[in-house]
């Protein structure tokens, strides 16, 4: 019997190494290497390859191109229902943008994503996939906040491969996946939240977004220091990461870019948490 090849992976920044080491060379992170099967991260690449084309994340052409050929029309957008989300977006949704949106429990993420989403359900075709609450839970924030639930369709799901099935089924301009800390593929060994769990689910999400033209929010949480949890990798991955923050004490949150490939990052929104 072959003997399983292993390998040791940074849980901050993904970078892999033959054998343990107490800091990362690359991140500079202490005590953040974990030992991961490799049999488990090939399995993950042909589950990738099975959710979409080889094409690349941002659906390139075969054949290369001309750089002065390139068209430069302006990005279409759409409005996400809210002027201040809008402003932190640069100015709207983009058609096959992977969105980020990141937050301390109880910050007020799925909250603003099923107000966005309950909007946009009325306008196109909408999928929100909640994979940390269920759907009794969802329906009675939505019931409580007074949205309009008629169109939006809700899965509870945390099966990458099923999720991507229902949104080929469905074909979603906007899907939302709450969290990418607790979806998984059945082909890694790891546990949800894990490097390698998090790294692949994120790269089939954003593959099928990339090929579909579907807008992709993934809701992100973040350590006590303040930065995202998981993989430093799903911060390149994806085309904008926005951090929703505030005082549990008080009613307001703001919403800041803290990278954006559509627009700047300078740009703050600023929400009322009200009591109804």
């Amino acid at each position: 019997m072959a003997r399983q090849k292993t390998a040791f992976v940074c849980s901050d920044c993904g970078s892999d190494y033959a054998k343990w080491q107490g800091q990362c060379s690359d991140c500079g992170a202490w005590n953040t290497l974990a030992q991961v099967r490799l049999e488990a991260a090939r399995g993950a690449g042909r589950a990738a390859a099975r959710a979409g084309d080889r094409s690349g994340f941002a659906g390139a052409l075969d054949s290369a191109q001309v750089l002065q050929d390139i068209a430069v029309d302006d990005l279409p957008r759409f409005s996400s229902g809210a002027r201040e989300f809008d402003r932190v977006l640069g100015g709207g949704l983009v058609p096959g943008s992977a969105i980020l949106v990141g937050g301390e429990p109880g910050a007020g993420k799925s909250t603003l994503l099923l107000q966005t989403m309950c909007y946009l359900a009325g306008q196109m075709d909408a999928l929100y996939i909640t994979g940390e609450e269920s759907l009794q839970q969802v329906a009675l924030r939505a019931r409580r906040l007074q949205l309009p639930a008629d169109k939006l369709r809700l899965m509870s799901e945390t099966n990458v491969e099923r999720i991507l099935a229902s949104a080929r089924q469905l074909r979603p301009r906007v899907l939302v996946v709450d969290s990418i800390q607790v979806v998984h593929l059945d082909e890694l060994a790891s546990a949800p939240g894990s490097v390698s769990q998090v790294r692949e689910c994120a790269a089939c999400l954003i593959r099928f977004a990339k090929l579909s033209g579907t807008v992709l929010f993934l809701v992100g949480h973040v350590t006590k220091d303040g930065s995202l949890a998981g993989p430093k990798v799903l911060e390149h991955m994806i085309d904008c990461s926005i951090l929703l923050e505030g005082d549990h004490d008080s009613r307001f949150r703001t919403l800041r870019g803290q990278k954006n490939r559509f627009g700047a990052v300078n740009e703050l929104g600023v929400f009322a948490m009200t009591g109804q």
